[in-house]
């Protein structure tokens, strides 16, 4: 059974939320709270599987809320979507540095939501490689950061940095494969342990330290 968090400060996007979640054979709300303190105090709580974060609240937002849950280890394996109104902003861009396995709109069909919920609680970044080049492109596009190279950056071998730059642009394993002449296993293998050195908790995030580290132009 995949247990689930709900936050969101309207208590119609509550209800909704419940509704269809609670309709489902392999899914239980386990709590539901408006604002990002008692996200947090939900997530420990309640060790959920998935919390579906709303960014904008009372108090902490979203963003602040997602920080404190991933930076928590006894909640390494809850994982959080955001909910946004805007697709690529910039709630976006720190809601994934900071360890969401992703992030949804919130006119999504609920079918999609309810698929995503499952994704995301089989340990898998609910960023398709599609949808990782599109929020490539728009921060690509937007003013440029200064880069802050990750603090174990000179822990990954060359072959890893390579690897880890591909991820940012937003290729596949088997694209990463093809471009490198290896086989996707191998390529699934320097990005795993890449994940490991740089404490990523899934690909999204690795896509993000490769931006924040200047590896990607």
């Amino acid at each position: 059974m995949i247990t689930v968090a709900l936050v969101d400060d309207q208590e119609l996007v509550r209800f909704g939320l419940r509704s269809l979640i609670e309709a489902e054979d392999d899914m239980e709300v386990v709590g539901e709270v408006a604002d990002g303190l008692a996200a947090v105090e939900l997530a420990r709580a309640t060790l959920a599987d998935v919390v579906l974060m709303d960014v904008r609240m009372p108090g902490i937002d979203g963003i602040e809320a997602t920080r404190r849950i991933t930076a928590d280890p006894r909640l390494a394996r809850t994982r959080i979507i955001v909910l946004t109104t805007f697709e690529l902003d910039d709630y976006v861009f720190d809601a994934l540095r900071y360890g969401a396995s992703g992030f949804l709109l919130k006119d999504t069909p609920p079918g999609q939501l309810l698929e995503a919920i499952r994704v995301v609680a089989a340990g898998e970044a609910l960023l398709s490689p599609s949808v990782t080049r599109r929020v490539v492109r728009a921060f690509a596009s937007a003013v440029p950061r200064q880069p802050r190279p990750h603090p174990q950056l000179p822990s990954l071998t060359p072959r890893e940095l390579e690897i880890v730059a591909l991820v940012g642009q937003g290729l596949s394993n088997d694209e990463i494969a093809e471009t490198l002449c290896v086989s996707p296993a191998t390529a699934r293998t320097h990005v795993s342990r890449a994940m490991v050195k740089l404490a990523a908790r899934d690909r999204a995030q690795l896509v993000v330290f490769a931006h924040q580290s200047g590896l990607v132009d």
